[in-house]
């Protein structure tokens, strides 16, 4: 922002105290009440207003808090709201800011109202605001806001007043002075220009229990003299006084971040900002009431892949870390999902010896890497479960085996009037197949998951260039047939629907992959290395939007969705994708049963777009796949009891 020396007024009547000897001494009980106003603005201007800054704490935050954009957050002493702000500039829907000053919540207001965005700001104290209880996924305590207060019995009201605003395992995120470091590390005296008229001088000491910081700050005019002699203080909590402070609150799994990188604009004095702790606490779980339905089966069982084995299609051949993090997030978006139960089984060496002997009452089948992590076993899975007549979500193993083969899913495509792109098939054994001559073109495995034989050199402008991409594919990936497709270069859609014909099946907003980011020079594709390669431009450059398309098109999306879902013998959810070619007409792509469930993928992001949060995702699959059960009659739901004597 810039400053502007005709915004600071001298009051009529400016106290000063000249020299000091004990800062304590003059401190206000309630100092905090009239310190944050326009002068506030203009002396802490290195931090409260550095876009740069709040630009990286709210990336902190985001990734700390595994935030996700249909979240309620709460910045809670969010001052003149830059970090709420930028989370709704962000595309967070549901950001509420509270703050004890009227100045500084009206000044929010004015610069959401600027900048286009939907915040509710509202002024109360951290003590005890007022808003319902369980209403937020998230609460905020940003800016270094923690502390100010005169005794430590009202920080920890602060924290159960959070807690009590936190919906069950909600998640609070603060930063704060690190004490160890802020006491035997600070400034005790420093100076500095704030324009070319004013000027700051700042003295600071230890309060006598050295639990607080006590700062004195006097504003002068090169002028007019003094516009302010105030004092203010934080209390200086280290790693171990926080986290007894949390606990004693209720708060769980506290976890430090790292210390937050603060720059300032004049390279000046940063005070209790200089260092940092942030961290994340978990709110305890409440009990929550009963659903007016209840789950059909309580009791479910998660079927996954096997972190134990090797998995040729992921990064490395190996589970990797987002992988466990994003198995780490499902867990926690399990848990919000009242009236079930959940266990896990992975362990694909036994997994046919455990489901025998002790039959799942339901599995939630999110085994997409197949059984023993080979993706062409993975309609084995729901074979099994068939033959040991255990319920479970999602598609059958006839409808995964038909939808592996992209070349019959085409053919039933073009049954249905339903536009596809050319084609040439061409067969593993195959040596003289014709290269067609419409380029640019794709070359794909017929059968493959996750991407795997599609990289930047799969599109191929020239015969040439097919003859080479083919035979590399095939080295790699021997025994398969491949298609040679005509490349589509308009804009690429996702349908999600959810639930299951005759009982009710939902179209999500559609999704559109947005190219814009990416080099010109490569190829408009979601290729292997947007899925796997953290370094690629594909990875850290191509995003994802809801599209803004004519309403015909989305209806004739939607409704070809729904044709493929019932055709196929699609169940509980499914995602279809779509291409347009360069004159406009949407053709099919492929067809993903169990597509991909993770928190950051296409499906949830869709989600997403319809106000959902994961968890509510997870549980509209759940009850879609257990009514579908439910319809069928008991003599379907019932698991077959094996003993160790039949085997």
């Amino acid at each position: 922002m810039t400053k502007k020396s005709a915004k600071i007024e001298r009051p009529a009547k400016t106290r000063t105290y000249g020299p000091v000897s004990d800062l304590e001494r003059h401190l206000p009980s309630d100092w905090w009440r009239t310190l944050f106003n326009a002068l506030y603005l203009q002396t802490d201007g290195d931090v409260v207003e550095n876009d740069a800054n709040t630009a990286r704490e709210i990336d902190l935050l985001i990734g700390a808090a595994g935030l996700e954009p249909n979240d309620h957050v709460l910045d809670l002493c969010c001052g003149q709201g830059r970090h709420a702000i930028e989370l709704a500039r962000r595309g967070f829907a549901h950001v509420t800011g509270i703050d004890r000053s009227r100045y500084l919540v009206r000044l929010a207001r004015k610069r959401a109202k600027t900048k286009g965005v939907d915040v509710a700001f509202h002024e109360g104290d951290a003590r005890k605001f007022r808003v319902a209880e369980s209403t937020f996924h998230c609460v905020t305590l940003m800016g270094n806001s923690f502390g100010y207060f005169a005794s430590e019995e009202d920080d920890l009201a602060v924290l159960k007043a959070v807690k009590r605003a936190l919906v069950s395992g909600g998640t609070l995120v603060m930063d704060l002075a690190d004490g160890a470091w802020m006491r035997e590390r600070f400034e005790r005296r420093s100076w500095e220009w704030i324009d070319a008229n004013y000027f700051v001088c700042r003295e600071r000491s230890l309060a006598s229990d050295r639990r607080r910081l006590v700062s004195r700050e006097v504003v002068v005019h090169a002028e007019r003299g003094v516009i302010a002699d105030q004092f203010y203080a934080e209390r200086l909590y280290t790693r171990d006084e926080i986290a007894a402070l949390m606990a004693e609150a209720g708060f769980t799994n506290l976890r430090f971040h790292g210390a937050p990188e603060t720059a300032s604009d004049r390279g000046q004095d940063l005070g209790m900002m200089a260092r940092r702790l942030f961290l994340t606490a978990a709110a305890p779980r409440k009990r929550v009431a009963a659903p007016k339905r209840g789950p059909v089966f309580p009791e479910v069982t998660l079927l996954m892949g096997d972190p134990r084995l090797p998995d040729t299609i992921k990064r490395d051949g190996q589970f990797n870390a987002e992988d466990f993090d994003t198995i780490a997030r499902l867990e926690d978006a399990l848990a919000e999902l009242p009236g079930y139960r959940f266990r896990t089984l992975n362990n694909h060496g036994s997994l046919i010896a455990d489901l025998r002997a002790n039959p799942p009452q339901f599995v939630f089948n999110l085994c997409d890497e197949g059984f023993n992590n080979d993706a062409f076993l993975e309609l084995h899975v729901p074979a099994l479960l068939e033959m040991l007549r255990i319920p479970y979500t999602g598609a059958g193993p006839a409808c995964l085996a038909f939808c592996y083969d992209k070349a019959l899913v085409r053919a039933v495509g073009i049954a249905l009037d339903i536009p596809v792109p050319l084609e040439t098939f061409i067969d593993s054994d195959d040596q003289s197949a014709t290269i067609p001559s419409v380029f640019p073109a794709i070359i794909k495995p017929n059968q493959g998951d996750s991407s795997i034989g599609i990289t930047e050199q799969a599109v191929v402008c020239t015969p040439e260039q097919a003859v080479t991409y083919l035979a590399k594919v095939r080295e790699e990936l021997p025994g398969r047939s491949f298609l040679v497709q005509e490349f589509l270069t308009g804009p690429e859609y996702s349908v999600a629907l959810v639930g299951n014909p005759g009982l009710g099946l939902r179209a999500l907003p559609v999704l559109e992959v947005d190219y814009t980011g990416l080099d010109p020079t490569l190829p408009r594709i979601l290729g292997y290395e947007s899925k796997w390669l953290p370094d690629s431009p594909y990875w850290t450059q191509l995003k994802y939007r809801q599209a803004v398309i004519e309403d015909d098109t989305r209806r004739r999306l939607v409704d070809y969705s729904n044709q493929l879902f019932e055709r196929l013998g699609c169940r509980d959810y499914a995602r279809f994708d779509f291409r347009a070619d360069a004159e406009g007409e949407v053709k099919l792509l492929e067809v993903n049963p169990n597509p991909g469930w993770c928190w950051d993928g296409k499906f949830n992001l869709m989600a997403s777009f319809a106000g959902l949060r994961y968890a509510d995702l997870l549980r509209m699959i759940l009850e879609a796949a257990q009514d579908r059960v439910a319809a069928k009659g008991p003599e379907q739901s019932v698991p077959v009891m094996v003993s160790a004597a039949a085997e």
